[in-house]
C-alpha cells in the first residue's frame, strides 16, 4: 500500500507561502475590470472611478483599504490614493472612488491592511463598557500610537507628542481612556497607519480616461462636396463652412467628413454603383488615391489645405470638433500602389487584387497586406497619416471596416497616438459579428457603432440596450447610435416616413448620449433602391444639391432634442439608462435621473410610426425617491405642457404625425416644514 508522504521544513525554518493562492487578507470581486483585468475600463475626464470589492480576513479584527490610481508607467512613486469604506459589513463589500481630471492611461488597484488602531479602540471600548480594568490595554494603545508618531510629520506628528504627554501625564485610566479614544486622535492615526504587512491585490487594471466629448456629443456627417448650391458642380470647403451655422443651430458638435482625399479613375465607378462612370461623375470618396496624392492629400476640387485648415476653425470657434474619415484602402491609382507594390496582393496574371465581399465586388478599390516583410513600414504609414491630419486640427477619427484589418494593429496604432495626443478619439464603424464589434472596443477604440440601426420594437430596444448598460459591456463600450448612414437606410425609415424619422431622432438622442445622423435624415430623405438599405441615387457615386429647407424637415425637433439634450444633466450619461413598465407594446417608457436625482428624465416613446396610441405610464416613484402621496411637477419638453401628478400610473396620449414621444421631466414637490422659523 503506497502512502504520501509530505515534507516538512525542518525545526525553525520558515514556511514558503509563495505557492500558495490565498494572502493574509482576501481582496477579491474587484470591479469594474474588463477580461480580469486584460484590457482598460473606460471613463470620461471629469468622471470618477468608483471600485468595489469584496475584502476581508479571519477573526474579527478591522480593517482599512484604498484604491490607488496612478498615470501608466509611473512607477510606484505615481501613486495617489483615496479611502476604501466598508458599505456592507456582512457582504464584506468595500467601496472607493477617486475624481478623474485628465485624460491619458492609468492603472489602478487595491491595497487593504488590518487596522490595528480601530480594532483596539473598539476591544478597549468594550472592555471598559463591562466594567473590566483596561490598564494594559491602555499601554498597548499607547504603543501604537508612539508607532504611528515615528511614521508621522507635520502638524500631526507634533498632535501624537501631545497626546503621549499628556497620557503619561496623566496616570488615571478616567482620564487617559477618553483621550485615546477621541476621534481627532482616530483621525490622525488613520492618516498614518502601519502598512508594513498590506496585502496588496494581485493585478493593477487598466483605466482609459476619454475626453469628455467621447461620453456626450452630437454628430453630423457631411460629404463636403455635395454641400454647394449649383448641379454638376464640387461643393467645397468654402460652401461647408457656409453650412456651418445652421449645422450648429441644430445642436450638432461634432462635424464629420467622409474622406476628402484625392479619388482613383481607374474602375471608378458611376451613379448607383454602376461599372461605367460618366466623363463628369467624381467617383467615390472611399477609392482613395490618385495622381494628386494619397491619404495625406485633398482633392483640389474641394480647396486647398489652407481652406481645411480655416474650416477647421471655423467650425471649433463655433463649438465644433472636426471627425474625418479614416479608410484603409485605395485606389489601383494610389501612389502607395507604385511606390511600395510588396504593400498588395497580385493575382497569376499581373493584375492588382481588388476588393470583395462576395457577391459584392469593389473594383475601385484595393486593399493593403497588414503582416509581411513591410509590416513596419506600412503600419508606421498610417501612424503618420494620423498625425498629419491631428496636426491639421483632426482630433476625431471614424474608422471605416475596422474589423476587416488586424485587431493588432489597432491597438498599437490607437495607443501610439492617444499616448501622444490622449485628446483624440477613434469612431469604430463595426457593423460585424458581436465579438468583434467589443473587441474592437475593449482594445482601445474611444466609441463604437452598435446595432442600434435595426432595434425597431420595444423588445429589441429593450434587450439591447439592457445588455448594453447592465452588462460589463458599459465598462468598454461607448455606443454611437447612428439613425442611418451613407451605406444604410434601414426599412424602418423608408417605410415609416416623416413619423419614423421623428421616432428614430428621439430615441438615439434620449437613449444614449452620444448619436448621430448622415446628412439628409433632417429631411426625412428615405428614397432607397428597391429591396435594398441602399439610398438611390446616392451622394456616394454622384453629386447631389440638397434644398435644406424643403417642406417636411424635422430640423426644428433635432434642434429642440440637442437642446433638451444639453440642458439636462441625466442625459449626459448612457450608464444609467433603465427601463420602466407601461400598457402599450407600441410604447417604450424609459428614463435617466443623476445620482443626486436633480435631474430626472422619463421618455415614453412610440415604435410603431403609423398608429396613435394610449399609454399608461408606471413612474419609478422609489427610483426618483418620491413618496405615493407626495405630488410632483412634470415638464413635457418637446411641447412644453406641464403637469402635477401624484402616484404611480399616468396617460398619455401619443401621435406619431405631431408627437410620437413626450419627454418628462420630473421635479418634485418637497413637503412644507410649517413649523420652521421665518427668517
Amino acid at each position: 500500500m503506497n502512502k504520501c508522504v509530505r515534507s516538512m521544513p525542518e525545526p525553525g525554518a520558515s514556511i514558503d507561502l509563495s505557492s500558495l493562492s490565498s494572502q493574509p487578507i482576501i481582496v477579491e470581486a474587484v470591479r469594474p475590470q474588463v477580461d480580469d483585468g486584460r484590457f482598460a475600463v473606460k471613463r470620461a475626464a471629469g468622471d470618477s472611478l468608483r471600485v468595489e470589492a469584496t475584502i476581508f480576513a479571519e477573526g474579527h479584527d478591522a480593517l482599512a483599504a484604498v484604491l490607488k490610481l496612478r498615470p501608466a508607467g509611473a512607477g510606484d512613486d505615481g501613486w495617489r490614493e483615496v479611502p476604501m469604506v466598508l458599505v456592507n459589513h456582512g457582504l464584506a463589500l468595500w467601496r472607493g472612488e477617486m475624481a478623474l481630471e485628465d485624460m491619458g492611461r492609468y492603472e489602478y488597484t487595491i491595497e487593504a491592511w488590518r487596522d490595528a488602531w480601530t480594532s483596539w479602540v473598539n476591544e478597549v471600548s468594550k472592555k471598559h463598557e463591562a466594567g473590566q480594568d483596561v490598564e494594559l490595554e491602555l499601554a498597548e494603545g499607547r504603543a501604537l500610537a508612539q508607532r504611528a508618531m515615528a511614521l508621522s510629520h507635520g502638524d500631526d506628528s507634533q498632535y501624537l507628542k501631545t497626546v503621549l504627554k499628556g497620557f503619561d501625564t496623566d496616570r488615571e485610566s478616567a482620564a487617559r481612556l477618553p483621550l485615546m479614544v477621541s476621534e481627532d486622535l482616530a483621525a490622525v492615526m488613520a492618516r498614518w497607519p502601519d502598512r508594513s504587512e498590506a496585502t496588496a491585490y494581485d493585478r493593477i487594471l487598466p483605466l482609459q480616461v476619454e475626453p469628455p466629448r467621447a461620453r456626450f456629443a452630437a454628430w453630423y456627417e457631411m460629404f463636403p462636396r455635395s454641400q454647394g448650391t449649383e448641379p454638376g458642380r464640387w461643393g467645397t470647403f468654402e460652401d461647408c463652412i457656409r453650412r456651418l451655422p445652421e449645422v450648429r443651430a441644430m445642436g450638432f458638435d461634432v462635424l464629420y467628413f467622409v474622406p476628402i482625399h484625392p479619388i482613383g479613375v481607374t474602375h471608378r465607378k458611376g451613379r448607383n454603383n454602376s461599372l461605367m462612370a460618366g466623363r463628369d461623375d467624381p467617383g467615390s470618396p472611399y477609392a482613395i488615391g490618385g495622381a494628386e496624392g494619397g491619404h495625406m492629400a485633398i482633392h483640389p476640387d474641394l480647396g486647398t489645405l489652407e481652406d481645411f485648415e480655416r474650416l477647421v476653425r471655423t467650425a471649433n470657434h463655433m463649438g465644433m470638433e472636426v471627425a474625418l474619415d479614416l479608410a484603409i484602402q485605395c485606389s489601383p491609382d494610389h501612389p502607395w500602389v507604385r511606390d511600395h507594390p510588396d504593400w498588395f496582393t497580385f493575382r497569376p496574371d499581373g493584375t492588382i487584387k481588388y476588393a470583395e465581399n462576395p457577391p459584392k465586388k469593389y473594383q475601385d478599390i484595393v486593399n493593403v497586406e497588414f503582416f509581411g516583410p513591410h509590416q513596419y513600414d506600412l503600419w508606421r504609414e498610417l501612424r503618420d497619416t494620423l498625425e498629419f491630419w491631428i496636426g491639421h486640427g483632426v482630433t476625431i477619427f471614424r474608422v471605416d471596416n475596422p474589423h476587416t484589418k488586424p485587431v493588432p494593429f489597432w491597438e498599437w496604432v490607437i495607443r501610439d497616438i492617444k499616448d501622444r495626443h490622449p485628446y483624440v478619439q477613434f469612431l469604430s464603424e463595426a457593423f460585424t459579428r458581436p465579438p468583434m464589434m467589443k473587441m474592437l472596443a475593449k482594445i482601445g477604440f474611444t466609441q463604437s457603432y452598435s446595432y442600434f440601426t435595426w432595434r425597431n420594437s420595444k423588445q429589441e430596444i429593450t434587450e439591447y440596450l439592457t445588455e448594453l448598460t447592465q452588462t460589463e459591456c458599459v465598462e468598454y463600450m461607448l455606443p454611437n447610435f447612428f439613425t442611418n448612414t451613407p451605406d444604410i437606410l434601414p426599412e424602418y425609415l423608408q417605410r415609416g416616413g416623416r413619423p419614423a424619422f421623428m421616432i428614430r431622432a428621439i430615441l438615439a438622442a434620449t437613449l444614449s448620449s452620444v448619436y448621430g445622423i448622415y446628412n439628409g435624415f433632417e429631411l426625412c430623405e428615405n428614397d432607397a433602391i428597391p429591396g435594398k438599405e441602399e439610398y438611390n441615387n446616392s451622394e456616394k457615386y454622384q453629386f447631389k444639391v440638397w434644398d435644406w429647407d424643403r417642406p417636411g424637415h424635422i430640423k426644428d425637433l433635432i434642434a429642440a432634442l440637442n437642446h433638451i439634450r444639453v440642458d439636462n444633466p441625466a442625459l449626459w450619461r448612457f450608464d444609467t439608462l433603465r427601463f420602466y413598465d407601461c400598457d402599450n407594446d407600441d410604447v417604450i417608457f424609459y428614463g435617466k435621473m443623476t445620482e443626486a436625482r436633480d435631474n430626472i428624465i422619463l421618455v415614453a416613446c412610440m415604435t410603431n410610426p403609423f398608429d396613435p396610441a394610449h399609454v399608461w405610464m408606471e413612474f419609478p416613484l422609489e427610483a426618483m425617491g418620491i413618496p405615493e402621496d407626495q405630488a410632483f411637477e412634470v415638464d413635457e419638453l418637446l411641447s412644453g405642457e406641464r403637469h402635477l401628478w401624484t402616484g404611480r400610473w399616468h396617460h398619455y396620449y401619443l401621435d406619431p404625425a405631431e408627437n410620437p414621444a413626450a419627454i418628462f421631466r420630473v421635479i418634485p414637490w418637497r413637503p412644507v416644514d410649517y413649523h420652521a422659523p421665518c427668517l
